[in-house]
């Protein structure tokens, strides 16, 4: 199926008391003229007003009057998304996009693999950004205590910063500071009560290969690292070009040992002998590429590539990737 046909999906993560919930039944219940259909990926109601109760097997569907869905998944997330993609066809269910909430104390990448998991999934759905909602006010313990925090931290394609106005300034700049350096490649904003233009959430291209790469410069600059992150990020560029075979057996390579422990991992390629810019990303041990735009006449080349993981060893990552350099 062509892109512009198939499903967007987002995937909304963030530790428990974040404010999810809160910005999903705000969805949900707005008048924003989308038609979203949206998956809770854990038991409980969905706790929503004005709904329309569809027997779905072990699932709950609930038809808002505004157009949205919401399902609450007891089962497996690949049958669920078939079963919406079913009713879609046949016209008994409309919508035009979709949103999992994933649980508090999830790894959001068992979900973001399901779609490169099936190839039915695969070719309906999008998967067109992970937003992680960060709480300020107990951020800094969570993310010291909790890998599952750190980890959505790590996943994400854009940061949602809740409960601001409840801490000191100077204590969200340096919880947006230690954001930053765990994940360098994730825009970060602030949401009030749920308050978060739509057009902020949906449509992001974050997961999209085609997307342009974002890397915060402030990361690349020199600062004090006040806590020992299990989750951090690194940055490899270069302006020699790559030996394509040579990298792809590395990256490979890498993903057999250290796959477990890589989040997520994304680049602009440049390789020998191709006009066009090679763009890759992976999520654990899997990973795909695709062709980017032509080099300009005249345009400075470069690779960069962004690995956020657990405990990564950068000095044999960036050593490995040297030795696949032209």
């Amino acid at each position: 199926m062509d892109q512009e046909q198939m499903v967007p999906v987002t995937i909304l993560t963030g530790f428990l008391g974040s404010g999810k919930t809160t910005l999903l039944n705000r969805i949900l219940k707005e008048h924003h003229g989308h038609r979203i259909a949206v998956i809770e990926n854990e038991y409980g109601e969905a706790g929503v007003d004005n709904d329309i109760l569809l027997e779905s097997g072990d699932e709950q569907i609930i038809e808002m009057n505004n157009g949205c869905v919401c399902c609450t998944v007891r089962g497996d997330l690949i049958r669920i998304l078939g079963d919406l993609k079913s009713r879609r066809e046949s016209g008994s269910l409309a919508f035009d996009r979709v949103i999992i909430e994933t649980t508090g104390m999830a790894d959001p990448g068992p979900v973001a693999q399901t779609f490169f998991l099936d190839e039915a999934i695969g070719n309906y759905y999008l998967l067109d950004s992970v937003l992680t909602l960060v709480d300020a006010m107990h951020a800094q313990r969570q993310l010291d205590q909790f890998r599952e925090a750190q980890e959505q931290v790590g996943f994400a394609d854009r940061i949602l910063l809740s409960k601001t106005d409840l801490v000191a300034d100077e204590d969200v700049e340096r919880l947006r500071q230690r954001l930053v350096r765990m994940n360098p490649r994730a825009p970060i904003r602030k949401v009030h009560f749920g308050h978060a233009p739509i057009e902020e959430l949906l449509d992001i291209r974050g997961f999209n290969l085609n997307a342009v790469l974002e890397i915060d410069p402030e990361f690349l600059e020199e600062g004090e690292h006040e806590h020992d992150e299990q989750v951090g990020s690194f940055v490899f560029r270069s302006e020699s070009p790559f030996d394509g075979g040579r990298l792809e057996e590395f990256l490979s390579g890498l993903t057999q040992v250290y796959g477990g422990d890589m989040l997520r991992y994304k680049g602009v390629l440049y390789l020998r002998d191709n006009p066009n810019r090679v763009v890759f990303q992976g999520v654990h041990m899997m990973m795909g590429g695709d062709i980017g735009k032509r080099w300009e006449e005249g345009e400075k080349r470069e690779s960069v590539l962004v690995f956020i993981g657990r405990n990564l060893p950068e000095d044999l990552f960036v050593k490995g990737l040297e030795q696949c350099l032209e």
